[in-house]
């Protein structure tokens, strides 16, 4: 009942942002906009630059919670029919996120026309590095913190299961290969633009201008400054408002990756830093 409740009150809210929004600027069209994301790839950052765009055009954030292919304090997997339901569920000009796998329904709800997909991924050695301190610092609810926190005692044990996994359990959990493996097909689909966190830090302002493209080229109707708007996203970009920033530093990983750790890492990855465009080779 207190789910219920608490949902109602939500979709409330949304229908007042969206009457609110369509009062100011009228009927003029937007895409729906969607952060989508490996887990620990920069979700927030990605979502804070689209929290910008109701000063550019007819974007109202939906207040709708994440969609995500499985339960944080479960590990629990979302049927995939429902996650199909609940993106039907946005409206033009709205905005969302998730971490969603590249499966063929979820491809064909999050890459219909009246979406601006998205999907942002980051050097998976940060990724699990990240993982780590998400899970023992950052989140105590989550299904494997109770883990990571009493039976591991250092850094490098956590990290390693981060790397390998731990495939004994029920619940989902392989290792860094395979947990990435479902969303690679997000990076062949032409409806959805795909950024690296490293250049949202380190190359911003044409990234920027990248998602600013994407955007109307999936339907909004813009005749502004494209400079302006360019730096009012960028203006709303601070990392530290972020409920699960630590660093937001590119290339971290060398502080935690022993020689070790590295020869494993390899191991379980192969080619993959190669095929993601991180590294020329596997001499790294």
């Amino acid at each position: 009942m207190k789910a219920q409740l608490k949902d109602l009150l939500r979709l409330a809210r949304w229908k007042a942002r969206r009457a609110k929004v369509k009062m100011r600027v009228g009927g003029a069209n937007a895409p729906i906009l969607f952060a989508n994301s490996f887990p620990k790839s920069g979700t927030h950052l990605l979502t804070q630059v689209l929290e910008g765009f109701p000063q550019i055009g007819p974007f109202v954030e939906s207040g709708l919670p994440a969609i995500t292919m499985y339960a944080g304090a479960t590990g629990e997997r979302t049927p995939t029919p429902q996650i199909v339901r609940r993106l039907q569920r946005y409206r033009p000009g709205d905005m969302g996120y998730g971490h969603l796998h590249a499966e063929p329904e979820i491809v064909a709800a999050l890459c219909r026309p009246e979406f601006a997909p998205f999907f942002i991924l980051r050097d998976p050695r940060d990724v699990v590095v990240s993982h780590v301190f998400y899970v023992t610092e950052l989140e105590p609810n989550h299904v494997h913190h109770t883990y990571y926190t009493e039976e591991l005692s250092t850094f490098d044990e956590r990290l390693r299961v981060s790397i390998l996994g731990r495939p004994e359990l029920d619940v989902e959990f392989p290792d860094i290969r395979e947990r990435f493996a479902p969303y690679l097909g997000w990076l062949d689909q032409e409806a959805v633009l795909t950024l690296h966190f490293e250049d949202l830090i380190t190359n911003q302002e044409a990234a920027l201008e990248r998602i600013l493209a994407h955007v109307i080229a999936r339907g909004l109707e813009f005749s502004g400054d494209r400079g302006e708007a360019i730096r009012t996203l960028a203006g709303v970009i601070n990392p530290s408002h972020s409920p699960t920033f630590r660093s937001g530093k590119v290339g971290g990983w060398r502080k935690h990756f022993t020689p070790e750790l590295t020869a494993l890492f390899k191991e379980v990855t192969g080619d993959m830093l190669v095929k993601l465009g991180y590294e020329k080779d596997m001499d790294w």
